[in-house]
């Protein structure tokens, strides 16, 4: 049986880890010099559906995407109305790096995320020496205890997590580990295939008191109400805004902004 894409790119990470561990002292040192982390939870929380607006240079699914400055895509995220920012970080599925994240961070006041495969804590502690306000934890990855190891370990930095998961028994997982940022993909990490219909049917799923961001397949208007229609509070788009002209426009597009801009005559 062939090895999925998930399998094989944490089984690398983790050799990675082991070949070259990350100095959790020195990094904790360097937690006290970056200001404090924004909250990334509130700020999916306002009214509507608010859109987390991805850096991504490359996927293993799309190739090449963009070579867009980081910086400057944040900051026309920020200026389009994003309620946050994600950066992938990992390198060689994604051709990212933490000089991205560096980047995003100078250019952006809205909280940022580090997308990368965080499997141990000192990758935690990594990205808030580096500016990150949350982490994402892959549920497919990690047991209920590790990902209730590595919240524990953002929310001592006072950063959140955002936990995601594709399939029912992942969603256990995260309520196990009792996940308050909860993020439905609608890839899956396996197979890189995407089912948007499966992903807003597990979201409809969700307690209330969670927030509840869906992932992945988001590319209009329509996939942004319906997610909101299905609990969501925010949606992750990043291939669609990376390969936008004027991904300004289209961040107001995706959130109605302009349509309502057509209404008021604008």
């Amino acid at each position: 049986m062939a090895v999925g894409f998930l399998t094989e790119a944490v089984e690398r990470v983790r050799k990675d880890l082991e070949l070259r561990p990350l100095n959790e002292g020195t990094l904790l040192l360097r937690t006290r010099a970056v200001p404090p982390p924004r909250d990334f939870r509130s700020a999916l929380a306002g009214p509507g559906v608010g859109i987390i607006a991805e850096v991504k240079r490359a996927s293993p699914s799309a190739g090449p995407i963009a070579q867009a400055d980081p910086g400057e895509q944040a900051g026309r995220y920020e200026r389009g109305g994003a309620v946050a920012i994600s950066v992938l970080t990992e390198p060689r599925y994604f051709d990212g790096s933490l000089w991205d994240l560096r980047s995003a961070r100078r250019r952006t006041s809205l909280p940022i995320l580090r997308k990368d495969f965080i499997l141990h804590p000192a990758q935690v502690i990594e990205a808030r020496a580096e500016g990150a306000d949350a982490v994402l934890l892959i549920a497919p990855a990690l047991s209920a205890s590790e990902i209730e190891e590595l919240g524990a370990v953002a929310e001592d930095l006072g950063m959140a997590a955002l936990v995601e998961v594709h399939t029912e028994q992942d969603l256990d997982k995260a309520v196990l580990a009792e996940a308050q940022i909860v993020g439905v993909n609608s890839r899956d990490l396996e197979s890189l295939h995407v089912d948007l219909e499966s992903a807003l049917g597990l979201a409809r799923t969700i307690s209330q008191d969670r927030t509840v961001v869906l992932e992945s397949g988001i590319t209009t208007r329509r996939d942004v109400v319906r997610a909101g229609e299905a609990g969501a509070d925010a949606v992750l788009v990043g291939e669609t805004l990376m390969r936008s002209a004027d991904p300004e426009v289209t961040l107001r597009r995706l959130a109605g902004a302009l349509e309502v801009a057509r209404e008021d005559g604008g």
